[in-house]
């Protein structure tokens, strides 16, 4: 299984450099923050009981940005494929579900959620191929978006750069759209506005009111 090769990259960045944004290898602390601000645009309506599921939730840096912001109407929990970075969230937040769980061979002990934020879940590809990440990137999203009542957000980077590094996944806006269209939602919208060399995604199960 080459996704697995993800696993341990991120879990050689976590022994590292520890607890930090580097730890999950994210190369500017004020970019991942900006990551963060994006990725719960996501949520349309917020009130006490509007659940968020964190999928791929590293260290857990997502509820560490909401809990020093004072937002205090979100039902937080995260998921992560790896028991290392899991032991970690637990370790710092032993009040808050986490689940160690890859869905793509077992059945995800995570409840469904009104949103599921997959932040840097598709950013690298490391060793595999574009072909290999594309369909680890659809098998997840159509295993993840079920799990969502209202809609999930997730990133890649943008073919809309002057050059591109191998281990990245750089997706080409037409190829995600027939994804989307086809097997997710017709209710999508593409964020290319906040200065990274990536894009943002949000995909609802509905369309917003009005429209």
């Amino acid at each position: 299984m080459t996704y697995r090769d993800l696993v341990s990259h991120y879990e050689a960045c976590l022994e590292k450099y520890g607890d930090t944004h580097l730890g999950v290898d994210w190369p500017k602390k004020e970019d991942a923050i900006k990551r963060y601000r994006v990725m719960l645009d996501l949520v349309r309506e917020v009130d006490e009981n509007t659940s968020i599921l964190d999928f791929g939730c590293g260290a857990a840096h997502l509820y560490d940005y909401i809990l020093e912001r004072g937002i205090t109407k979100i039902d937080y929990s995260g998921l992560d494929i790896s028991q290392k970075f899991i032991s970690l969230c637990r370790e710092k937040h032993p009040n808050t579900s986490f689940f160690c769980s890859d869905i793509l061979v077992q059945e995800t002990v995570a409840a469904k959620a009104d949103y599921i934020i997959m932040n840097g879940v598709f950013t690298e590809k490391q060793s595999m191929t574009h072909k290999e990440m594309f369909e680890y990137f659809q098998s997840i999203l159509k295993k993840v978006f079920p799990l969502a009542r209202k809609g999930l957000a997730f990133n890649v980077m943008s073919k809309q750069v002057e050059w591109e590094r191998d281990d990245l996944f750089h997706l080409p806006l037409d190829e995600l759209a027939i994804f989307i269209t086809q097997h997710l939602s017709r209710t999508f919208v593409v964020r290319n506005d906040y200065g990274l060399y990536e894009y943002t995604v949000y995909v609802y199960r509905e369309p917003m009111v009005g429209n």
